[in-house]
Parts: structure tokens; sequence; C-alpha cells
């Protein structure tokens, strides 16, 4: 029911491991060193890979490394295997991406019950992730450490279209967004980052108990307010497209006066103004000036 890929320099080992899956049905591929497991598992994408820890050449790690910087094998989980229980062992390889760590010799029982947990919680997150994909959001998460745990494939072509955008990812986008992970900002929370004569804008969307976050990423626009536009393209004051604003939003004189801390009578006179150099003589038509001025009419 899963494909398991077990690596380890030791026959005996793959041996004994493969009998254990073979009894609960599950399909194994075994390599003897790093590089042979990459190049099946960019072939085959098993469900989970094991890991020996210890191997000539490439040693686990370094394996574990190489297939999280791969982003078609990243989303495999990987539970190294392992006679070295110091703690310092137990961290590196959690440090290099693994989900889990077995000892050696292994207790059956207990591999086949991490094996189905760690395969079950990443279909969870691969259904997940295609559902994002899906719907067409440009969205990314990063860890606590700063290491890019995915990204959707509308992201992927958003970051390729950055000037340099590999080193722009590296050296300005993943800090950035880790500091923010870090700092425990409020999710909604939204960041503007520039890049190459050009900025975008970053809004953090969730934020785990593990410390991981989501982003979304799109491109920075600057806003301008509605106040502002009535001034730049009715050429009047600040204080009167204030009021002609509020006008276009259905408020009245008095209301007008309360929204800007102003009196009634200075808002008849500046609304006065407005009338003058718009070429009216009514609110209604002054009123449908400035929707039509802020609907970009």
């Amino acid at each position: 029911m899963y494909t398991v890929l077990v690596v380890d320099d030791s026959p005996d080992s793959l041996s004994l491991i493969n009998d254990i899956l073979e009894k609960e049905g599950i399909s194994t591929l075994v390599a003897l060193e790093g590089s042979q497991a990459i190049v099946i598992a960019e072939q085959i994408k098993p469900d989970i890979i094991l890991l020996d820890a210890v191997m000539p050449k490439m040693d686990g790690f370094e394996t574990c490394i190489r297939l999280k910087q791969n982003r078609a094998l990243n989303h495999i989980p990987v539970v190294f295997m392992t006679g070295l229980k110091d703690s310092e062992n137990i961290l590196k390889g959690l440090n290099a991406g693994g989900v889990d760590y077995v000892t050696k010799p292994v207790n059956p029982e207990e591999l086949i019950a991490r094996i189905k947990r760690h395969i079950g919680n990443a279909q969870i997150t691969s259904s997940a992730q295609k559902a994002l994909d899906s719907i067409g959001q440009t969205l990314f998460s990063v860890s606590q450490a700063g290491e890019l745990l995915w990204a959707t494939p509308q992201t992927h072509d958003f970051l390729s279209n950055i000037p340099h955008s590999d080193d722009w990812l590296s050296d300005r986008l993943i800090p950035f967004v880790t500091e923010i992970s870090n700092a425990k900002v409020e999710e909604g929370s939204q960041f503007k980052l520039s890049y190459e004569n050009g900025a975008c804008e970053l809004t953090l969307v969730t934020i785990q108990e593990s410390g991981d976050c989501t982003f979304r990423i799109c491109h920075f626009v600057e806003t301008v307010s509605g106040e502002d536009k009535l001034k730049s393209k009715l050429n009047i004051t600040s204080r009167e497209s204030e009021v002609l604003f509020w006008l276009s939003n259905g408020k009245t004189n008095k209301e007008i006066a309360v929204i800007l801390n102003i009196g009634s009578r200075t808002v008849n006179k500046h609304l006065e103004q407005v009338f003058v150099k718009l070429g009216v003589e009514n609110r209604t038509t002054a009123a449908g000036i400035a929707i039509r001025t802020l609907a970009g009419d």
C-alpha cells in the first residue's frame, strides 16, 4: 500500500528491514549509498525514505540535505536509522530535514507505526498543497529556521520574473520572512520588500505552532487615497477634496463636519468653492463628478 525507499550500506540491515516491510504488504526499494538513493527517489518518488545516518562516500545527513534541496523530492518524509544514540547526531539528522529518528536494532512494530504516521501526515500536507495550487494562489511556507518548505507553482512563476531571482530569494526574501516569523507578528500583517526596478508585497497568512509561516506574495502597488485622487484630478485643495470625498460617499454636511472635526459652516464654504471650481450648481452633480473620478472615468 506504500512504497518505502530504504538506504543503508549494510546488506544485512537492508534484508532485515525489507522482511519487516514485506510482512505489512509495503513495497520496498533499496539503495546502498546516498547518490544512488537520490537517483531512485527521482525516478520512483517513494512515500517515505528510511535513511542510515552513517554511510561511506555520502553520509545520510548530506543525502537528506540534497533531497530537501530538490523541489521534486523535498516533500518526501525522511526517517533516520542509526546505532548512534547521542543527542548531537539526533539533532544533526533533524536539522538536515529528517522528520524522525529510530535506532538500530529496529523494533518492527515501532518502525511500521512511525512509517504509517509520517506517510499519513505527508499525504495530508500534500493534499493541502494541491488544493492551494489549484486555486492559483502565490503562497509559500518557510520554517522558523529559514528553510523554504514549499511554494505553489504560481509562486515559482512569480519569483522567476524577478531580476536575479535565485540570489534575491536566498539573500533577501528568505532572511526577511524568517525575521518576520521570529518577530511573532500578527497574521494578516503586510510588508513591502524591494527588488531591482520593483517591489513586492508580502502578507503573513498563517503561523503554525512549530513556527512555520505561510506567506502570500504579489506585486506591490502604491495606493492613492480617494481624497488625494480628487485633489490631483480636479485641481482642488486638500480640505475641499476631503469634503467632496465624503459627499460622494453619501454623507450629509453635518456628518462630514463630525468626520473631519470642523464646523458645518466651514463644510458649506468648502462646498461652495468646490461647486465653483467644478462648474456645477448642486451637491448631486458634484458627487457624480467625484464618483466618476474615483472610478477612473
